[in-house]
């Protein structure tokens, strides 16, 4: 009896080992695919309020070599700036190639500060061939409502160089767009404000039903308070709790390392013009056949000379005689299965074809408008 209840004791143990190591394994694996699908807040969407602004302007590039405009516009440009500085010269007397008038574009970062830098963008909008080796005068930079946000000056990097003469030159890069590195100061902040003070929207860069739901369910989970309600597919709302009151920077940074787990629509983006195919992880293949060919028709023309006999007229000369040929040929085609449940079958019925990737995009069209594609086609 002793001996019987050793072994009892013993399997009693054994089981309950093997059903802690299952859950642990279990548990391992639930993790791993939280983790390989989950991304931050802050990667897929953005607070109300947090968002960049344009600017823009007109100005002179001075300082080249012969290449800016010809124009009147930049010659009329040319005479303001002078004018402005006390000098007053005659339009008919401005004779200059080495001025280009070009527009000036800038992004203002969310929150920008006065006194702070960022690059501005300089692009011709003239006949200038060249703004190598130009200075951008201090140019303001506006936004929608005419205010002033920003001044831009500074020299113009192209990234690029045209040299030689004569016929025989060598370029690289676009020479007509430029960028001031840091030549934008700011001048203004816009007027920023994140929500009310008592509730704050949260907007998806990509609306989705199953997303927003999920990033409603783990902002509760981590405030432990039910606060965030979904609006729509691309919209949060989230209200402020009390203890969070004239804290909202401490709340949104709490906010934005929250990780969810994005559902990824299945698409298929294809690009005609450059044969890109790229197939989401969610695509999957409904068991179908497939036999595709390429038919190719070649026409080849040769020339023959006839030359004229002897004692021949002196009216008969060479005759040159074309003769065409044309051949075509078929590449023989079979049926083949192609199916696939998971990304990496997919890829292993696809490639089993043997195809290019101009036949892959008319047979991923084609098993869309045979309804064996279970994704979204997408042209770009």
């Amino acid at each position: 009896m002793l001996v019987r209840q050793k072994i009892k004791n013993v399997k009693r143990l054994m089981t309950a080992r093997s059903i802690l190591f299952l859950l642990l394994l279990i548990t391992l694996h639930s993790s791993l695919i939280t983790v390989s699908h989950a991304e931050r807040i802050k990667d897929i969407a953005s607070f109300e309020g947090v968002r960049t602004n344009q600017v823009i302007g007109y100005g002179l590039v001075v300082g080249l070599d012969g290449t800016g405009d010809k124009g009147n516009a930049t010659l009329q440009s040319i005479s303001n700036v002078l004018k402005s500085s006390g000098i007053t010269v005659k339009l008919s007397d401005v004779k200059a190639k080495n001025v280009a008038a070009v527009m000036v574009t800038s992004t203002l970062p969310p929150f920008p500060k006065p006194g702070v830098r960022i690059d501005a963008l300089v692009s011709t909008i003239g006949d200038a061939k060249s703004l190598q080796g130009g200075t951008l005068l201090l140019t303001p930079l506006k936004g929608p409502d005419g205010t002033v946000y920003g001044l831009a000056q500074g020299p113009v990097s192209i990234g690029g160089f045209i040299g030689g003469a004569g016929g025989t030159t060598v370029q690289k890069n676009h020479l007509t767009t430029g960028k001031v590195p840091e030549g934008v100061t700011i001048e203004k902040d816009p007027n920023f404000m994140l929500g009310n003070g008592r509730e704050i929207k949260l907007f998806l860069s990509k609306p989705d039903f199953a997303t927003a739901t999920e990033i409603t369910r783990k902002i509760n989970d981590e405030l432990q308070f039910e606060c965030a309600f979904t609006l729509d597919p691309s919209a949060v709302k989230l209200c402020v709790p009390d203890i969070y009151r004239g804290r909202m920077v401490e709340l949104i940074s709490r906010i934005e390392a929250v990780t969810v787990n994005v559902d990824v629509p299945a698409k298929v983006i294809i690009n005609e013009r450059t044969g890109t195919v790229v197939i989401g992880e969610k695509v999957r293949i409904a068991p179908v056949a497939i036999a595709h060919g390429s038919l190719t028709i070649e026409i080849r023309t040769d020339y023959r000379i006839s030359q004229p006999p002897p004692f021949a007229p002196e009216t008969a000369g060479t005759v040159v005689v074309p003769q065409r040929e044309t051949a075509v040929k078929e590449q023989r085609a079979s049926l083949m299965e192609v199916s696939g449940i998971t990304l990496g079958e997919v890829i292993k019925g696809l490639n089993a074809l043997g195809v290019t990737p101009r036949d892959l995009i008319s047979i991923l069209q084609a098993l869309k408008a045979a309804g064996a594609l279970r994704a979204e086609l997408e042209i770009i």
